[in-house]
């Protein structure tokens, strides 16, 4: 299993009270985060494209951030998580024009995500009068097999669909390396996961909740790749899932700083925003929180597996089981509300002592696959 992290730009209320440059400096230190998880052995960085997300997202300029890392890093794969390829929100050539260009700025390390935005707050922006937010749906699968069209073919023939059309064109630049850049999706379903897998994709797991969700889900999603007709040059047969993580010296103080964290505020925006996910029972409606979490209940968390959280041995046991569930890639959701030099130390931390535990093999994962395409 390999190991990434996600950032979004997170941005709560209680930090702009206090500081009036809250924004600028959240936006920063996550460009820290990346390039120290790049240091400490991290295969992936994936960073959110959302819009109009108050607090909860303030990374809507994604292509511009990942330019800036692909620079300020060596080794670490940078990924969409995600492109919004609908073409009310970003015209699918200038989403092939940028992910393109990413690959070439980061020498070949750029990972494509795509998904269809947060949920109706996010989509209504672009789309007004939408009462279903399925019809997304619809545009994204109408979108997401011209984009290894666009890349490989010297003149793209041109499109006309229900939702957009294009003429003959040449989109430039082309790709950098071979066959084109790793396509993922972005799954806020269980039934997204073999729908992704029969399209070749690897999937961006961002609403898995416990490890016992996994498994299922892992094997249906296996089950559908090993039929699949993918849209690109190859297969990209990856799941990726995202969980919180709080790694320090000591189980106590792992927990002391979850407990300072505010890590409930986090988790109401999310299911504030992501109204299109399924809402589990006891979560409150908007602007009803969620109550704050004590060593109880992080301890319970813990329990249930619903975050990783502990001195360096519990979080190496604790990312072993989402190994043992099938996962292929483990990336943590940074920053969660705890300060910057705690976050610093649980990247540091599962650098050190889990990850060369687990991820042993030099090679990325999706490199193989795309090197393969291209013999």
């Amino acid at each position: 299993m390999e190991f990434g992290i996600f950032v979004q730009g997170y941005v709560p209320a209680s930090r702009s009270r206090t500081d009036p440059e809250a924004e600028h400096h959240a936006l920063l230190e996550e460009t820290e985060y990346v390039i120290q998880a790049d240091k400490s052995g991290f295969k992936y960085a994936w960073a959110s494209e959302h819009h109009f997300l108050d607090e909860y997202s303030h990374l809507s300029a994604n292509d511009v951030f990942l330019g800036y890392l692909a620079h300020a890093t060596d080794r670490i794969h940078l990924g969409s998580g995600i492109f919004n390829p609908l073409p009310q929100v970003n015209h699918p050539a200038k989403v092939a024009e940028k992910a393109a260009m990413l690959d070439h700025l980061s020498g070949g390390r750029f990972e494509f995500g795509t998904g269809r935005g947060a949920g109706s707050h996010e989509i209504l922006g672009f789309i007004p009068g939408v009462t279903d937010m399925n019809h997304t749906k619809e545009i994204w699968e109408e979108t997401i097999a011209e984009f290894p069209r666009m890349w490989l073919q010297e003149e793209y023939p041109g499109f006309r669909g229900t939702h957009w059309s294009l003429p003959p064109r040449k989109i430039l630049p082309k790709p950098y390396g071979p066959a084109h850049p790793p396509m993922w999706y972005a799954a806020g379903s269980p039934s997204s996961y073999a729908m992704a897998a029969r399209k070749g994709l690897g999937v961006l797991g961002f609403s898995v909740q416990k490890v016992a969700d996994m498994e299922w889900v892992v094997d249906s999603y296996k089950t559908a790749i090993a039929q699949a007709e993918p849209v690109g040059a190859f297969v990209n047969d990856n799941v990726m899932v995202t969980s919180t993580a709080i790694c320090a010296e000591t189980h106590e103080q792992a927990v002391a700083v979850a407990v300072s964290g505010g890590l409930h505020y986090l988790q109401s925006l999310l299911f504030r925003y992501h109204d299109t996910f399924p809402r589990p029972e006891g979560i409150p409606r908007w602007p009803e929180l969620l109550p704050e979490y004590t060593e109880e209940i992080i301890e319970l968390l813990i329990a249930e597996e619903l975050m990783i959280c502990g001195d360096p041995d519990e979080v190496f046991r604790q990312c072993k089981r989402w190994e043992q569930a099938g996962a292929d890639q483990l990336s943590f959701g940074l920053p969660i509300g705890v300060p910057y030099e705690h976050t610093m130390e649980t990247i540091r931390l599962i650098g050190e002592h889990v990850i060369p535990k687990i991820d042993t093999d030099p090679v990325h994962r999706t490199a193989r696959f795309r090197q393969g395409a291209g013999r």
